[in-house]
């Protein structure tokens, strides 16, 4: 700082010299007032240029001494794996880290070598924070804790210099905990079009872990939700050893969530946690928690004393749908969305009859449709092909109602988001999975070695065809029941699982086959 003000001084001294002498020489010498005009505007251009490279240099030494200093601040948490709920397995493989981080003299006594990495992977909000918190908190060590992003920067080297001022904060420190959040905005698998500045950042993260002893008591954890895209060095043996999956709860395990989580909440007598659990399939725990204090801040609003069905019913429609807006569509507009939904209701009923439709409305919702159907899918580990073929219809069955009733002329934009995602599904069954013309073959695959895969988009819209055709053919064999529910929802806009399905029951043509 002290250099820049020198310089600037000496540039301002210099061009007020040249303006003086510029000002005595106006009436007496043209050519010397011409010849000092030059030579001002090549030290205007030459401070300017000078200016630009010191701020350049400022901005770099400044991140450079964020790294050294302030960067990869150590806090001590105090959640346990007790404020930890489900994921038991994953608490399992942690146990006996801790055990290491009390007391790694007895590891080493025995000649076991901890690992120096462990890897918590799984979609987003299944607590991968939460339990690597909760293990520096069990160990009592220090935790510090960084995102992949804050070691990108845009001058090269800066990345590495914080990789490496971390490790040496860490083995100052002693016994801790390194984790290390989103590690693919740090760690993404190295190409021809990665940076400089990447490439070292990740390259000074793998000999640091290559090169500390884990006699030393340090673990580092690191997340991601896409564990695909992480660069193969970083999980070989000895660097990333242990790879963790954190997936989504099932029923017994968001049972557990949601009792942890509603601790201090006064929840009314009405209120069953089970049927919560049964009805939040795919929610994380982070969606669980926040949809419990949504049912709280309802609760607040209303300050009736307590937390009742009606408000958790309210928080999971907002969870799924978003919040219901006022709906300012025509008369006509209305219907043409009632027997869309009414289609969707229809081909769930009749499709999935494993599934539970929880709610079907024509009020628009807050993520932008116009209505919706709220349907609880079965949980599964696998999915057959007939499951995505009634998932297809399904989403296929509202343009094919409004088709029906109102004619090709009449068709809507309502249908255009259906379309997307049935598409998206017949690309995977096509693309991916083998459930179309070639069962043995993954054409995904096969166009990244030998080019795309022919006719896989003729082979995807054939496909869509037949699907439509046959939820066509379905709800022109039940258009009383479609017309009907269409009816029902014009009068009260949204309707519970229970009275929709009594409703479609009562107006089949034929009785469905799964309660026969």
């Amino acid at each position: 700082m002290k250099r820049m003000t020198t310089t600037l001084t000496t540039l301002i001294l210099i061009a007020a010299l040249g303006a003086t002498m510029l000002s005595l020489t106006i009436q007496s010498a043209p050519n010397l007032r011409a010849t000092l005009s030059q030579i001002l505007i090549i030290i205007a251009m030459a401070g300017l240029i000078l200016l630009a490279a010191l701020g350049r240099r400022r901005g770099r030494t400044e991140a450079e001494g964020e790294g050294r200093g302030a960067f990869g601040k150590c806090t001590q948490p105090s959640c346990t794996f007790s404020d930890v709920a489900a994921n038991e397995q994953a608490l399992q493989s942690l146990e006996a880290l801790r055990d290491y981080l009390i007391c790694p003299d007895k590891y080493v006594r025995y000649g076991a070598r901890m690992p120096k990495g462990v890897l918590l992977y799984g979609p987003p909000g299944t607590g991968k924070t939460l339990l690597a918190r909760a293990l520096a908190g069990e160990a009592g060590v220090p935790f510090y804790a960084l995102s992949g992003s804050d070691f990108v920067e845009k001058y090269v080297g800066v990345g590495a210099s914080r990789v490496r001022a971390l490790f040496k904060k860490a083995r100052k420190t002693g016994r801790c905990v390194i984790f290390i959040d989103e590690i693919d905005a740090m760690g993404k698998r190295r190409d021809d079009s990665a940076s400089d500045e990447r490439d070292q950042t990740l390259n000074a993260l793998l000999s640091e872990m290559s090169g500390f002893y884990t006699g030393d008591g340090i673990i580092v954890i690191a997340a991601t939700n896409r564990m695909e895209a992480l660069d193969p060095a970083l999980l070989r043996p000895g660097r990333f050893d242990r790879q963790i999956e954190v997936g989504l709860p099932d029923r017994a395990q968001r049972l557990s969530i949601l009792k942890l989580h509603s601790r201090g909440k006064p929840l009314n007598t009405d209120v069953n946690l089970e049927e919560l659990a049964a009805q939040t399939v795919s929610f994380s725990g982070a969606s669980l928690e926040n949809l419990l204090n949504e049912a709280a801040l309802a609760a607040a609003e209303r300050d009736n004393g307590g937390i009742d069905v009606r408000d958790l019913q309210q928080a999971f429609y907002r969870a799924v749908a978003g919040a219901d807006r006022g709906m300012i569509a025509t008369e006509h507009e209305r219907r043409i969305i009632a027997v869309h939904e009414s289609g969707h209701a229809v081909a769930s009923y009749w499709l999935s009859p494993e599934n539970r439709l929880a709610r079907v409305s024509i009020l628009p919702a807050g993520h932008g449709a116009a209505g919706y159907n709220l349907c609880v899918p079965q949980e599964r580990i696998m999915v057959e092909k007939r499951h995505l073929e009634s998932q297809i219809q399904v989403l296929l069955a509202g343009r094919a109602a409004e088709q029906l009733i109102s004619g090709d002329d009449a068709l809507t934009a309502g249908a255009s988001s259906d379309l997307a995602r049935a598409t998206e599904l017949a690309a995977a069954m096509v693309m991916e999975l083998g459930m179309w013309d070639e069962p043995s073959v993954s054409l995904k695959a096969l166009g990244r070695y030998c080019g795309a895969g022919a006719g896989a988009a003729e082979s995807c819209k054939a496909l869509l065809h037949r699907q439509y055709e046959q939820v066509k053919a379905l709800l022109s064999t039940h258009m009383e029941a479609v017309l009907a529910l269409s009816e029902a929802l014009l009068e009260t806009e949204s309707m519970e699982g229970n009275a929709v399905e009594k409703i479609i029951a009562a107006h089949l043509s034929i009785e469905r086959p799964d309660s026969a």
